[in-house]
């Protein structure tokens, strides 16, 4: 499968492409803002293309061409204020969506976050961030495609262990980077989380097994 990994630059997307480099079943390509970005991929060997969330859906349609599959793991970071997170976070996910359906791509998978769907549950520091999550997700869910949103609790640095816990009912909890990126990418072809959204939180169960007992 043919995957275009957007944030690919981000800490999570960083390791999304590794693995899908290193897959027998996949082939990988990066988006990126920036054209050093793109030439650091391309020294690693990794097809790039340069283009913005806050382009057309044509243009972006175009920075997608000759891919199967989305995985979207883009934001507009925590230094930017609520109007990059409602043209990014929102509105640039809301584009590849529909850019993805113009392009008749087979999977989507969202990297999006921790109870984005339950509004009680939001956190208060964040609530723009949440809300604009909450919308991209509806869309993506709404839309034609063969979707999968997972939805991590606190993101973390330390070493992955391959061991999480996923599902809609989770006490809130962290995940190393690693493991999210693992889940993500397992997701593309687990035919259990077609067209579904979960929680995703470290726990006791490798992952392949976690995902196929959705």
């Amino acid at each position: 499968m043919n995957v275009l990994v957007i944030g690919a630059n981000g800490q999570i997307g960083q390791k999304v492409v590794n693995l899908l480099q290193n897959s027998e079943e996949h082939t990988v390509k990066a988006m990126v803002r920036k054209e050093e970005q793109a030439n650091t991929f391309l020294k690693q060997g990794v097809e790039s293309v340069v283009a913005s969330l806050e382009d057309s859906v044509d243009e972006i349609a175009e920075a997608m061409t000759g891919s199967d599959a989305v995985i979207f793991t883009a934001g507009s970071g925590g230094k930017t204020g609520p109007d990059k997170t409602l043209l990014v976070d929102l509105d640039g996910a809301v584009k590849t969506v529909e850019a993805s359906e113009r392009l008749g791509l087979k999977r989507y998978v969202m990297v999006s976050a921790f109870q984005a769907n339950n509004r009680e549950n939001w956190n208060e520091a964040l609530l723009p961030y949440y809300a604009a999550k909450h919308y991209a997700d509806k869309a993506l869910e709404a839309s034609s495609l063969s979707y999968t949103i997972v939805r991590p609790g606190g993101l973390l640095n330390d070493e992955g262990t391959g061991n999480v816990a996923v599902g809609e009912k989770l006490d809130r909890g962290s995940v190393p980077r690693e493991d999210v990126a693992q889940v993500v990418v397992e997701s593309l072809t687990t035919q259990n989380v077609f067209n579904r959204a979960f929680d995703l939180i470290s726990g006791e169960t490798p992952v392949g097994e976690a995902l196929r007992s959705l």
